[in-house]
């Protein structure tokens, strides 16, 4: 199984980015397709996941309303569209993937997702 990001950059304040993540090998229909973010000297933190199992997208408190995650209908891809970029997203952006059915709880904790993409750097500076 082999997860591949894409879509990082350097982009304005205010500015949009799209992110995606491709899955080869394995299809993710049943489980949970994820984006993770690292900014430097400090921990990897949850920003969105979406749910196949329940349909169900969710997000972290600072990227609600600015940030919109989708997937295709097979559990292969998962694109993370982010609008109105601050400094403070910078950071090192991470796709994660588990093939289980994670309770809504279980979806920030790192641990759980199996399988991860190498990273892809997003700048937000003017």
């Amino acid at each position: 199984v082999q997860l591949q990001a894409s879509g990082g950059g350097l982009v304005q304040p205010g500015g949009s980015l799209r992110l995606s993540c491709a899955a080869s090998g394995r299809t993710f229909s049943r489980g949970v397709m994820a984006w993770f973010r690292q900014a430097p000297g400090k921990e990897r933190e949850f920003v969105a996941a979406r749910r196949w199992s329940h349909r169900s997208t969710h997000y972290s408190d600072s990227v609600k309303g600015r940030f919109t995650i989708s997937g295709d209908n097979a559990g292969t891809a998962v694109n993370l569209q982010m609008n109105s970029l601050q400094p403070e997203d910078t950071a090192v952006y991470y796709c994660a993937a588990t093939p289980r059915s994670l309770i809504v709880s279980s979806l920030r904790t790192l641990q759980e997702y199996e399988h991860w993409a190498q990273g892809t750097q997003v700048t937000v500076s003017s």
